[in-house]
């Protein structure tokens, strides 16, 4: 009974986490039907910009999250404005191509400023928790849990109860529509894609306490993401919390009941499954699941 609640709160809280690094990669898709195939090494650069300040500094890790969520955005701004908005009228298949060679170079990039060494931050209370028995939950975990729902969170209020969110919603919806009531729908992509970018730099501020990472660890990060907004339905923020959580679920009692090597083997199940009797996902709407023109 104890291993079923370890792995239980293990699960939930691999799920808050994961719903923080697919939430940037599910804002992105649903306003501009863009597949960032980046989004996993934008992740990767915030754990790299959390690493080399606490390494320079001695900082806790949690106080870089503005930081990590600033460089990103302004990154992820000047990316959309300057690069992508050159090709986001064209087939999908362009942006595909797009992202995947930035996705490469950002590799590339940190592979020679960073070698291709694991790295890990392990602050002072990384090896604390609270203990019920032989239950054991990490401070470190519970942090990052909090703070990838409550960034989740507010990125939902922003997006609802703000102009500038409503403008990027109304944008998502029609954007034909948008421009014709006056909204810079290229302005509005870009300021997206920047705040894709920034949650996914904070996402990666949180994923570097918990797990050790390296220039290639993103790909495994973009495929999470991919999978956690399909299952909770593209443009639902509270769906991307309910996939996040069912995936990291899964994959902990995977880990458990079969063997840690097919963790990431029931993502691939998951979203099967999901396409085939429920496309639109768990919360997400028909609109979202339907191919826009």
């Amino acid at each position: 009974m104890a291993l079923f609640w370890q792995v239980l709160i293990n699960g939930i809280l691999s799920g808050g986490l994961y719903a923080c690094a697919a939430i940037g990669f599910s804002v992105i898709w649903g306003v501009m039907n863009l597949i960032n195939l980046a989004h996993g090494s934008m992740i990767i650069l915030g754990a790299y910009i959390t690493y080399t300040i606490t390494s320079a500094t001695g900082v806790d890790p949690f106080f870089t999250l503005p930081v990590s969520g600033c460089a990103l955005f302004i990154l992820g701004f000047l990316i959309q404005k300057y690069l992508i908005n050159h090709v986001i009228g064209g087939s999908i298949f362009m942006t595909l191509i797009l992202t995947f060679g930035l996705d490469l170079l950002l590799i590339n990039a940190y592979l020679l400023l960073f070698s291709a060494d694991l790295c890990a931050i392990t602050p002072w209370y990384a090896g604390l928790g609270w203990e019920w028995g032989t239950v054991k939950v990490p401070y470190t975990r519970v942090g990052a849990f909090v703070f990838a729902i409550g960034l989740t969170l507010l990125l939902s209020l922003f997006m609802n109860r703000t102009k500038l969110g409503n403008a990027i919603r109304a944008t998502g919806f029609d954007k034909d529509a948008a421009s014709l009531a006056g909204v810079d729908v290229f302005k509005v992509y870009a300021i997206t894609f920047g705040i894709g970018a920034g949650m996914a730099g904070m996402a990666g501020t949180l994923m570097s306490v918990i797990y050790s990472f390296s220039p290639v660890t993103g790909e495994i990060f973009t495929m999470k993401a991919f999978v956690i907004v399909v299952l909770g339905g593209l443009g639902s923020m509270p769906g991307a919390i309910v996939g996040g959580i069912i995936l990291g679920l899964a994959e902990n009692f995977t880990s458990v009941l079969l063997a840690p090597g097919y963790k990431d083997a029931v993502s691939f199940f998951l979203l099967v499954m999901i396409l085939v009797l429920r496309p639109r996902g768990i919360l997400g709407k028909r609109f979202y699941a339907e191919v826009r023109d």
